[in-house]
C-alpha cells in the first residue's frame, strides 16, 4: 500500500448541533502506515472548516489532534458529533473554533489479527498516533493546516497517549515499531500537548496510589457497559467492597515505596525547594498538592460554590474570608474515598487493563513491575523493560534524543481517583524542571472525564499559538 492523499477527495457537509452551524471538509478514512496491522483502525481523517479555503494561507491554522483511546483499548476515528456520553464533541467544537481537526485511529489491547496474535498491546497505540502524524509531514503542502502547529489531546489512556506525544518526539525507540507497519520518514514531535487526568506512569503507579490511599480498604466505582439499543449513553452500575487482609497488605507494603522514587527524582518547585516525601508521607511534595488543591476550592468559591456550607467539605477544609486556608490531608484523602484495590494498576492476577496492555502477540496480559510479580504465586512473565519505558513519558524528559513539546496543559480533576494526584503532579513537575512550559490544576468536584473545560482550553492553544 502506497501513502497517498488527494487534496480533491473530500466532501462538503454541514450539521446544526445545541445551535452551532458548522460547514465544513471531510477528507475521511485515509491509510497512514503502507503495511498496516489492521487496515481498518490504521487510517485517519482530517476536517477543516469550509471558511478557511477562502483565506490566503490554509497551511496557518493549527492542527488539533485529540484521540480516542480510553483504558487503552483501541481509540477509532471520530466525527464531528457526538461523543459517548452524548455531549457535542471536542472535534466539533475545534471546527466551530476554526482550527483543523486530525483524527487517527489507534490500535489497543483486545485486537488480533487473523491468526490470533495480539496486536493492539503496548507500544502499538502510541506508535500508531506517531505514524499519523509523520504522514501528516509528508503531505505538509498538501493538507490544510499547519504541521508545525499540532496540539495533541487526550482523556485517561488517551491522556497518556498525548503526553507520550509530547514527550518522546523523534526518539530512536519507536523507530523498529514504525518501519514495521510502514510509516512515512518524517518527524513525529507535536508543538503541544493536552492531557485529561493522564493515567500514565504506569510502572510507579501502584505505590503513588497506596501512598495516598493506604489506610482507606473500601472501594467505590463504576462498571460502565454499552449503550443497549435505544440509548445513547453507557450504562453504569456502581461497585462497592472492601479488600481482602492479602490486599491490605499490599498496600502497606507498597506505599513506602513511593516517597524513595520521589526523592530519587530530585525534583525543585519555582523557588527551588526540593520536593520530597518523608518517611511518614509527608513533605514538600504533598504540600505543594495540598496547595493546588486549595486553590481548586478558591476557584470553585469564587465561581459560587458554597464550600463552606457543605459538611463533607467543612469536616477536612479550613475556609476563612471567603478563601481556602488549609486543609487536612487524611480528611481530603477519605472525602475522595479509594476506587481501586490493591495494587490498582499491576495486579497479580493479572486482569487489569494495563496487565493486558502489556501482553505480547502471544501471550494476553504480563507483569509490568518486580512487586507484583513477586505477589503472583505462578509468577508469570513481567514485561520487556524497553516495552514499559515507551509506555512512559516521564523517562523521555531528560533524554536529549527526545523531542518535546513546548507546551503542556494537564487537568486532573479533584474527584478523580483512577490513579494518584501524585501522578500528574510528578509530570508536570518534571517538565517544569526541564525548562519545558507546563501547567497543571485539579479543578474541583471533577472526577475522571475529559474535555469538559474546551474554552479554555482553546484559549490557552490561540495563546500559545500567537491567535
Amino acid at each position: 500500500m502506497k501513502l497517498e492523499f488527494d487534496e480533491k477527495q473530500y466532501e462538503v457537509r454541514s450539521a446544526d448541533l445545541d445551535g452551532m452551524h458548522l460547514e465544513y471538509r471531510a477528507y475521511e478514512n485515509i491509510p497512514y502506515a503502507e503495511k498496516p496491522a489492521d487496515d481498518r483502525m490504521q487510517r485517519l481523517s482530517i476536517y477543516a472548516p469550509e471558511a478557511l479555503f477562502s483565506s490566503a494561507d490554509i497551511h496557518s491554522v493549527p492542527i488539533f489532534m485529540p484521540n480516542t483511546v480510553g483504558g487503552y483499548m483501541p481509540g477509532p476515528q471520530e466525527a464531528p458529533g457526538h461523543d459517548f456520553m452524548g455531549r457535542v464533541n471536542a472535534t466539533y467544537h475545534a471546527l466551530m473554533h476554526g482550527y483543523v481537526v486530525v483524527s487517527a485511529g489507534a490500535r489497543g489491547r483486545g485486537m488480533k489479527d487473523a491468526e490470533g496474535r495480539n496486536i493492539g498491546v503496548a507500544p502499538a497505540d502510541i506508535v500508531d498516533l506517531k505514524a499519523a502524524v509523520r504522514f501528516l509531514r509528508h503531505f505538509a503542502d498538501r493538507i490544510p493546516g499547519d504541521t508545525e502547529r499540532i496540539i495533541t489531546n487526550g482523556t485517561s489512556a488517551g491522556g497518556a497517549m498525548s503526553a507520550l506525544m509530547g514527550c518522546t518526539g523523534n526518539h530512536p525507540d519507536y523507530e523498529p515499531y514504525l518501519r514495521s507497519i510502514g510509516a512515512a520518514v518524517e518527524r513525529d514531535d507535536v508543538f503541544a500537548s493536552s492531557c485529561y487526568c493522564p493515567i500514565t506512569n504506569l510502572d510507579h503507579a501502584d505505590m503513588a496510589y497506596e501512598w495516598e490511599f493506604c489506610g482507606i480498604q473500601d472501594y467505590h466505582h463504576m462498571h460502565f457497559e454499552p449503550p443497549v439499543e435505544g440509548e445513547s449513553k453507557p450504562r453504569r452500575t456502581p461497585v462497592n467492597g472492601i479488600m481482602t487482609a492479602e490486599q491490605i497488605r499490599w498496600s502497606q507494603e507498597l506505599r513506602p515505596k513511593f516517597a524513595p522514587y520521589v526523592n530519587s527524582l530530585h525534583l525543585r518547585s519555582e523557588d527551588g525547594t526540593e520536593m520530597r516525601i518523608e518517611e511518614d508521607g509527608s513533605g514538600t511534595f504533598r504540600d505543594r498538592i495540598e496547595k493546588r488543591i486549595l486553590e481548586s476550592a478558591d476557584a470553585a468559591m469564587a465561581g459560587g460554590a458554597a464550600l463552606a456550607e457543605d459538611p463533607k467539605v467543612a469536616s477536612w477544609l479550613e475556609i476563612s474570608g471567603g478563601r481556602a486556608v488549609k486543609l487536612d490531608w487524611d480528611g481530603l484523602v477519605k472525602y475522595r474515598t479509594r476506587m481501586k484495590e490493591a495494587p490498582a494498576f499491576d495486579s497479580p492476577a493479572l486482569n487489569t487493563p494495563e496487565n493486558e496492555l502489556f501482553g505480547t502477540a502471544e501471550i494476553n496480559a504480563q507483569h509490568f513491575t518486580q512487586f507484583s510479580r513477586d505477589q503472583d504465586a505462578q509468577h508469570r512473565p513481567e514485561a520487556q523493560e524497553a516495552v514499559i519505558r515507551m509506555m512512559n513519558p516521564m523517562g523521555y524528559i531528560d533524554d536529549g534524543c527526545a523531542v518535546k513539546a513546548r507546551h503542556f496543559r494537564i487537568r486532573h480533576g479533584a474527584a478523580d481517583r483512577d490513579t494518584s494526584l501524585a501522578i500528574s503532579n510528578l509530570l508536570v513537575l518534571t517538565l517544569q524542571n526541564a525548562g519545558i512550559d507546563a501547567e497543571l490544576a485539579h479543578p474541583w468536584g471533577v472526577p475522571h472525564s475529559g474535555d469538559y473545560d474546551l474554552p479554555e482550553l482553546f484559549a490557552w492553544i490561540d495563546s500559545i499559538c500567537g491567535r
